[in-house]
């Protein structure tokens, strides 16, 4: 089977490079409270320390979301819901529209800020919902309607 043939927004890596920038702040923020309790902000613990996170910080936010842009797709057919996401581990979606239950979009403040929103489809599954990031909000607007739409059409408990 073909991976899923759409992608998330081109805004998409600006909300996950975001984000992860996010995640550092306290990591920063607890080497400085480190160094003002230490008073010694150049000993060789402190500069280690502070290299390592760095490095991996702007990995992070700089190579990680261009990575997980190019990963990521998603589609939608008559019969199923497809996604493909991850960047270290990758994973693979299908959900029969049979055993589709709700639809649901997401809009967080920086999804917000940038015009996005998340689609999370939830499904009779153990595996739990299907998840579509960072979508344009008419996008996702429109995938909720289609998904809708389809699932109404469809006979079935999604069960």
């Amino acid at each position: 089977m073909a991976d899923p043939q759409w992608r998330p927004s081109t805004r998409a890596p600006q909300l996950w490079a975001i984000n992860a920038a996010l995640m550092w702040i306290p990591v920063f923020i607890a080497q400085i409270v480190w160094g003002f309790v230490d008073g010694r902000w150049t000993t060789w613990p402190h500069i280690a320390v502070f290299v390592v996170c760095l490095a991996v910080a702007l990995t992070h936010v700089l190579v990680v979301p261009q990575w997980r842009y190019r990963v990521h797709r998603w589609e939608i057919s008559a019969d199923a819901v497809y996604t493909k996401t991850g960047w270290f581990t990758q994973e693979r979606r299908i959900a029969p529209i049979s055993r589709v239950q709700t639809v649901d979009t997401e809009r967080g403040p920086i999804d917000r800020m940038l015009g996005l929103a998340t689609v999370t489809v939830t499904t009779a599954s153990s595996a739990g919902a299907v998840t579509i990031t960072a979508l344009d909000r008419e996008v996702a607007d429109r995938t909720v309607a289609q998904l809708t739409e389809i699932a109404g059409r469809n006979v079935g408990d999604a069960t």
